[in-house]
């Protein structure tokens, strides 16, 4: 029974001081994964709700918005669980498909961010094309690849994974992420090739094509109008915030695997929370205040009165 129970189940072990601290971490993560939902979701529901931002510069950070949370409640619900049980354990079966929601969201970001940089491209170096360029039926394509590309590969991968026979129980982590491989007996060079095209896929290739559409933007923007410098600055810095904000956690969560010996437990334990922390708080607060036509109508949803005064003196 012992025997069966080890090749079902694995223990997370990257917890500190869970017995000790239990009621505070459960406080703290809950608080922020209301947070998450209620900021991410409020924003999403004002693109919604307004026809003027009915465009695909808004549509794609509607898009992001609900990617983090569903990112979000990939992790926050089990961890919470965790927190509040004697044992902090995991299925096998069910670690993988955490592990695939995790990394099919996370390249659903990059991608996102890609079609973001593009459809700023066209809008600052093409403007004539752009509705001809940027049309719905683009957009919805658009959005349809960037969840469906990473979710099938991620989940070719973990379907792969759950064939690997595993010679470790203790994941040294509080979710599933790609310490999973550390449980396998036998890392194969296929498996690393294969791991290597999916990360070229959905991680350094949109990358490269930001960075490459970026530096077109700024080279237009440099040899234009002020007018056209200022609109560059006001649409594009936000998604570049994100964009550097997200690479730098993902890079953490990709070389952690290598390092964590190195890592004591509590470094490793913070930097962790900050990959499911920090990154669908900062969306929301970078869209809804740099965006201008955003800020307005959250300000107008969280102050009416306000608003309605300062209309009313114009």
């Amino acid at each position: 029974m012992d025997d069966e129970l080890n090749l079902t189940y694995i223990t997370l072990g990257g917890h500190v001081e869970v017995e000790k601290y239990r009621y505070l971490y459960f406080v703290i993560m809950f608080t922020v994964y209301i947070l998450i939902i209620c900021s991410n979701s409020t924003i999403v529901y004002l693109i919604w709700i307004h026809q003027n931002l009915h465009e695909p510069m808004y549509i794609f950070i509607a898009a992001l918005l609900v990617n983090s949370v569903l990112f979000s409640t990939a992790i926050y619900p089990k961890l919470l669980i965790d927190f509040l049980s004697e044992k902090q354990i995991i299925s096998y079966s069910a670690c993988l498909l955490q592990f695939q929601f995790f990394y099919s969201l996370g390249g659903s970001e990059f991608l996102l961010l890609a079609a973001m940089a593009y459809d700023r491209y066209v809008s600052i170096c093409k403007p004539l094309q752009y509705a001809a360029i940027m049309r719905k039926t683009t957009v919805s394509i658009i959005l349809v690849f960037a969840w469906i590309l990473p979710a099938f590969q991620v989940a070719v991968a973990a379907a792969l994974d759950a064939r690997e026979k595993i010679c470790a129980f203790i994941l040294n982590g509080i979710f599933c992420n790609n310490t999973v491989y550390k449980l396998q007996c036998v890392i194969s060079g296929a498996r690393l090739i294969r791991d290597m095209i999916i990360f070229l896929n959905v991680a350094v290739l949109p990358v490269l094509f930001i960075l490459f559409t970026y530096t077109r933007i700024l080279i237009i923007s440099y040899r234009s109008s002020s007018e056209v410098r200022r609109k560059a600055a006001q649409t594009c810095l936000p998604h570049l915030i994100v964009l550097i904000n997200f690479s730098c956690l993902s890079v953490y969560d990709v070389i952690i695997i290598e390092l964590e010996s190195d890592f004591p437990k509590i470094v490793r334990f913070i930097m962790t929370l900050q990959i499911i922390l920090y990154h669908p708080l900062f969306n929301p607060i970078i869209y809804g205040l740099k965006m201008k036509e955003i800020s307005k109508h959250l300000k107008r949803l969280v102050c009416p009165a306000r608003m309605n005064y300062v209309n009313t003196d114009n």
